[in-house]
């Protein structure tokens, strides 16, 4: 018995020093990782508050010698709360656009064994593959015979097209994750389709749902191509086109351009800050059941 006690004494405080060593290599891909993403930001943010001649004379990553908000005030001068606005109403628009079809359709896919079904579920998976560069003269054509061209449902309607497919794709995938057991369950129990869709696909779906919007809204926020097609006039730019106000033939107003960047972040990260926790819960409890 004295053997076993033994090993066990000398083999027990070897695994610490395995456990130390093995966590250098994360702690340095840990401060690699924080380096490629904090040098960025600090870069933005340093720059949004240099004037002009600082930023021509001083390093990109120097301390800032003399500190002004004249770039954000001349942002805001320039109608970024407009910007703000329609981006806003555009993204908000766009995700719940997507969400009311996409979940639907997924269910019928799921719930569906007729031919239309699969073939309108390959008719999804085809529209992936399908670049927006690739319609957009269609799209132009389309949009102003409807009579939408220079407004916000003019960026809402393809936007909310292309973000389709991929909502579709993943919420199909993620009500197919649902045991049969519970529909038959409910059935037997006489509940319909729309009372399997409010009280069993709809609960369960909620972090599939937080995901497909959070695509959507990020794919509206960010989006370039069609508001720079189908708009013109300056009430109806959305905060990437309001960009282009800080750029002229002759030159970039950089440190202006980058204070309008960090404005145009701060509404996603709040938007993370607070609602990150509801995000995890509903995670957690898709997860769960």
């Amino acid at each position: 018995m004295t053997r076993p006690e033994t090993r066990t004494q000398r083999s027990s405080p070897g695994k610490p020093r395995r456990r130390r060593v093995g966590n250098v290599p994360a702690g340095l891909a840990a401060g690699v990782w924080f380096l490629i993403v904090a040098v960025p930001i600090y870069f933005i943010v340093v720059t949004s508050i240099r004037t002009q001649d600082a930023y021509v004379t001083d390093g990109p990553l120097d301390p800032p010698t003399s500190v002004t908000l004249d770039n954000y005030s001349n942002v805001l001068e320039l109608g970024f709360a407009t910007f703000l606005r329609n981006s806003v109403i555009a993204a908000v628009a766009t995700v719940v656009l997507v969400l009311v079809l996409a979940l639907p359709a997924a269910y019928a896919i799921v719930r569906g064994r007729s031919r239309a079904v699969r073939m309108g579920f390959t008719l999804f998976l085809v529209g992936l593959a399908i670049p927006a560069q690739a319609v957009i003269i269609p799209i132009y054509l389309i949009i102003t015979r409807l009579n939408l061209y220079d407004s916000l449902t003019a960026i809402v309607l393809p936007t909310a097209a292309f973000s389709l497919p991929m909502g579709v794709v993943v919420l199909t995938s993620a009500l197919r994750d649902i045991p049969g057991e519970l529909y038959e369950a409910m059935t037997v129990d006489g509940a319909g389709p729309g009372v399997l869709f409010r009280r069993l696909v709809l609960p369960l779906s909620r972090p599939a749902l937080a995901s497909v919007g959070i695509f959507a809204g990020l794919n509206a926020w960010n989006g370039f191509l069609f508001p720079l097609v189908l708009t013109q006039s300056a009430d109806q730019r959305v905060l990437p086109l309001g960009l282009w106000n800080f750029q002229s033939q002759y030159g970039t107003d950089v440190p202006g351009l980058l204070a309008a960047v960090v404005l145009s972040a701060l509404p996603v990260l709040a938007l993370y800050l607070f609602g990150r926790r509801h995000l995890l819960s509903g995670l957690a409890a898709g997860f769960g059941k």
